[in-house]
């Protein structure tokens, strides 16, 4: 687990998850509407060294980003989807197994697709401060 108490404590939280979860390739995030799932995702993105800019796919659904050395992430936000054939519509296997780090907001719409070796994270807000779970 990792917490932060503050926004202001974000980039030491995020190294930390970092550290601890760096042969992860495919994330889940679980998190009620502004628990802070996004936010974290730029964060971690940013330590990673993604040079665009990092926002909720929500209606893309995913977002691709590049580091400066050529890395891809993949970024996706089910909040959308009505059903799974949308996820396969999506070509969501070429994601998830690509080799690539796909971070996952809302997988609870698509959690049968998950791959098994998927890290799990749930974000736990309580005013300020961040319960980051996994």
């Amino acid at each position: 687990m990792v917490t932060y108490n503050h926004i202001s404590e974000i980039e030491r939280a995020a190294a930390r998850f970092i550290e601890l979860t760096d042969s992860a390739k495919v994330i889940a995030f679980y998190g009620e509407m502004g628990a802070g799932k996004t936010t974290f995702i730029r964060e971690i993105c940013r330590q990673y060294g993604v040079v665009d800019e990092v926002n909720s796919p929500t209606f893309s659904i995913v977002n691709e980003y590049h580091t400066a050395q050529g890395e891809i992430f993949y970024h996706f936000d089910f909040y959308r989807i009505k059903n799974l054939t949308e996820a396969f519509d999506l070509g969501y296997e070429e994601y998830f197994y690509s080799g690539n780090k796909c971070f996952i907001e809302w997988p609870e719409k698509a959690e049968q697709l998950l791959p098994a070796d998927c890290l799990r994270v749930k974000i736990i807000p309580d005013g300020n401060k961040r319960d980051i779970v996994f």
